[in-house]
Parts: structure tokens; C-alpha cells; sequence
């Protein structure tokens, strides 16, 4: 099967398998922040095997919002007029969506948020946030032996974001010696983390660990740094990149791993029982793992696959 819906550009897949079951989708339409990023390649890989699986001719339609709440507006509304049975979304804004939203559900379509949540939907399927925000945030505070300054550099109005952050207060809360402090937006991005934290270097000099929200902020506050930095890093995600940076010597120590396949897999069965009318419930939440260098060696990362549907 292709897998070109995976480029930015929206792109509609025809699934060919076996006999389709009963109540198995249709038509799914996806729309998630960024194409280009590998967490959401994977999420929608794991979503297009999974629907893939359930029916031998499923149509999947996936778009890239490029983390622009208008162009994601616009998206639903294309998806609306192509009458999927489902989609699943990734919100750019997890309130503003919210007119999207019921628009779809008003014309009959199962909406299924992914990643993040977002208003009025059917149903949710998600990473613990909040238990990655607190593993990485306790790795970084023992890593400093209890003590010292460590800056939160938060990220999207979305909230996977938000609970990542309470995560981490909660467990710096266990450490009365550390002194959180609150840092740039770094905007999700390398970019954004690299130059929010040049700003908050210039701001607090003495800072001995930084808890980025995700991993591409991380490597960017990776960059910002001046050569033989003692400064601590951990994230969230544990994607291909930070697997690379924890192979080699460096200021970054961990990231809290996310399992993007496995969230696109739930998304699409919950989808299905949803549709099939099965009493179910309507939040799934998928588990994290603590990344370092000690556990890298049996690491499996964001390119291992869930078993096919049919052996559940």
C-alpha cells in the first residue's frame, strides 16, 4: 500500500485487503498539525494500516494543517463536504476547533480527536501527557540532585501541551530545592526552542535544566547553547531525533516516549465501535515510557508497528 498521503500535501489513499467487516469506515478524512513531522507520520500510518485492515476498500483523505488554524478550518470543511464516516483530528487549537466540530457531527460524521484534545467530539484518543511532563520533569530534578533552577519552555495552545506542563510542576512540587522557572514559547518547533531559549539565557543565568514540550524544541534549545554547557534537557516524545542525540554525548537527557502509531491504531478502532454503536468508552489513553541513555539499548521507537487488528 502507498503511504503518500503522508506528504504535506493532502492526498487521497484507496486501502485494498480482504473482506471488509461490518461497521468498519468507509471513508476516513485525517487532519493533524504538520505532515512533515514524523510523530504524525507515524499516527497516521498507524491509522491507515488500521483502516486498511478493518476494510478492503477504505478511502483515507490526510491533510496537513501546518499547524494554521485556518487552513485546519478550511480542512474540515472539505472533509465535511466529501462525507466521510469518520475523521480524526489532530487540533492546531484545542478550543478554537470547536465550530468545526459540531459542524461535522451536525452532518452526521464521527469525529475522533487525536494527540490533543478538542470540544464536542465523540470521542478521544491520546497520550498520558501529564505522566510524561512528571517522568521527565523527576529525571531532570534528580539529575540535579534536588537543586538548582530548571526553566519550563512551554509550547501550541493545545492540551497535550498544558498537561505536560502540570505534569512537570507536579513532580518538581516532590523537590522543594528546585526553582521552576517559567520560560518562552517556544511554538512546537527547533526554531521556536532555539530562540526562546537565547532569549531566557540572557534572562536567567543560573539555569541547570530545561524541560522543553517536545523534542523538536528540544534539539532547537540544544542548538542555543554555547559549547561545553552543563545545562540539562528532557522532552517529550522520543522520536527518531532525540534517539540520535542520546546516542551521542550532550546536554540532552531524556524524553518521555510517545507511541504516535499506536495512537492513529486506537483512533480508527474507536472509530469503529463508535459507528458500530457499541457501548465503549470514549477516552483512550495511551501510555508513556521514560527515554534516557541508559534504556536506549532496547528501544524500539516510533518506527515498530502495533500487531494487525486481527490479533486483538
Amino acid at each position: 500500500m502507498r503511504l503518500a498521503s503522508l506528504l504535506p500535501a493532502g492526498l487521497l489513499i484507496t486501502a485494498l485487503c480482504p473482506q471488509a467487516q461490518a461497521a468498519a469506515p468507509q471513508k476516513i478524512g485525517i487532519t493533524v498539525g504538520a505532515l512533515d513531522n514524523p510523530f504524525y507520520q507515524a499516527l497516521v500510518r498507524g491509522a491507515v494500516q488500521t483502516a486498511h485492515g478493518l476494510n478492503p476498500a477504505v478511502r483515507v483523505t490526510s491533510l496537513s494543517a501546518n499547524f494554521s488554524l485556518p487552513r485546519q478550518q478550511q480542512q474540515i470543511q472539505q472533509l465535511i463536504a466529501q462525507k466521510p464516516d469518520l475523521i480524526l483530528l489532530g487540533a492546531v487549537d484545542s478550543r478554537a476547533i470547536g465550530p468545526q466540530v459540531r459542524a461535522a457531527r451536525a452532518a452526521g460524521i464521527v469525529v475522533v480527536a487525536v494527540d490533543v484534545d478538542a470540544p464536542d467530539v465523540d470521542g478521544t484518543v491520546k497520550s498520558d501527557n501529564r505522566q510524561a511532563g512528571e517522568i521527565s520533569c523527576r529525571y531532570l530534578a534528580r539529575q540535579l540532585d534536588g537543586k538548582g533552577e530548571l526553566l519550563i519552555q512551554g509550547g501550541p495552545p493545545v492540551t497535550s501541551v498544558s498537561d505536560r506542563i502540570a505534569g512537570c510542576r507536579a513532580a518538581l512540587a516532590q523537590f522543594p530545592g528546585i526553582h521552576a522557572r517559567e520560560g518562552v514559547n517556544g511554538q512546537g518547533s527547533s526554531l521556536g526552542g532555539q530562540r526562546a531559549l537565547q532569549a531566557d539565557l540572557a534572562r536567567f543565568a543560573g539555569l541547570g535544566a530545561v524541560f522543553a514540550i517536545n523534542d523538536r524544541q528540544a534539539l532547537g534549545c540544544e542548538k542555543a547553547l554555547p559549547p561545553r554547557a552543563s545545562l540539562r534537557i528532557a522532552s517529550v516524545d522520543g522520536s527518531p531525533d532525540i534517539e540520535q542525540a542520546l546516542h551521542r554525548s550532550g546536554p540532552i537527557v531524556a524524553s518521555a516516549s510517545q507511541s504516535p502509531y499506536r495512537i492513529g491504531r486506537e483512533a480508527v478502532l474507536l472509530g469503529q465501535r463508535l459507528l458500530s454503536g457499541q457501548q465503549t468508552a470514549r477516552q483512550v489513553t495511551v501510555p508513556v515510557t521514560l527515554l534516557t541513555r541508559d534504556s536506549l539499548p532496547g528501544y524500539h521507537g516510533w518506527r515498530s508497528q502495533q500487531p494487525p487488528v486481527s490479533e486483538r
